[in-house]
């Protein structure tokens, strides 16, 4: 995945946005509390909800590494 890849197209978030959020959160006891996090900081999955599954992906391969 590109860095400009957007993932939320309703609110423009991209791959980068979610990663400045976790850099930004930076401490969570899970997967749904860092999807909360991002979710705060960049109005993610806040319109359509589709990009939902594909943002948790997004974080779960983050901090799963």
């Amino acid at each position: 995945m590109e860095a400009n890849e957007t993932i939320c197209f309703c609110k423009h978030v991209t791959l980068a946005d979610i990663d400045a959020a976790l850099a930004e959160a930076k401490t969570f006891g899970d997967l749904e509390s860092a999807f909360e996090d991002v979710q705060k900081i960049t109005s993610c999955s806040t319109g359509c909800g589709k990009c939902h599954d594909r943002i948790l992906d997004v974080i779960a391969l983050k901090l799963y590494k």
